[in-house]
């Protein structure tokens, strides 16, 4: 059994050829801005580059980004962790699914696989997901996966002319070993 691999994905290191599928989604303003933030247009080169440096970088630490990919070999977004915190034992993650994908099942399976390597293999005891309060998707798919809204970040995203609020979500080990 492969431990990277779900019911409907698998993840992966990023591979420099992903360029072509990232290059795509950067297109794709409204669906980047559910996520992270609209960036200036980004040339086809600076793709590729970026995919290159991203297929050749080490995890720091804890903090590391994985590709999603179907269980078809398709790439569909990416799933990542930060603020790895081991003394604690807490991090943040974030995830992105391209919006042909959006719907399927690939996010939550994709969580789940990543919950499992940080809770049952590095001991950590809490994730936090950071949402933007607009973004409908993420909190109904975090809400069935279990997190908890914790707080609630008061006019800390900008974009698209105004100011929005951010969800805080958390879930600790225990409360995910009972749902799994």
């Amino acid at each position: 059994m492969n431990m990277w691999e779900g019911k409907k994905v698998r993840l992966r290191a990023i591979l420099p050829g992903d360029w072509t599928l990232f290059h795509e989604n950067d297109q794709d303003s409204d669906g980047a801005r559910l996520s992270d933030a609209t960036y200036f247009p980004r040339s086809e080169e600076g793709t590729r580059l970026w995919a290159e440096r991203q297929a050749a970088m080490e995890p720091d630490g804890d903090n590391m980004m994985l590709a999603i990919e179907n269980l078809e070999g398709e790439l569909v977004g990416t799933i990542n962790s930060q603020q790895c915190n081991r003394r604690n034992g807490t991090l943040q993650y974030g995830i992105a699914i391209f919006r042909p994908h959006w719907r399927k099942g690939y996010g939550s399976d994709a969580v789940n696989i990543w919950l499992r390597y940080f809770f049952y293999e590095l001991r950590y005891e809490k994730v936090s997901a950071y949402i933007y309060a607009f973004n409908e998707g993420s909190v109904a798919m975090h809400e069935r996966l279990g997190f908890k809204l914790e707080g609630r970040l008061r006019n800390m995203i900008y974009t698209n002319g105004r100011h929005y609020d951010e969800f805080v979500y958390g879930m600790l080990r225990s409360e995910f070993v009972v749902r799994h």
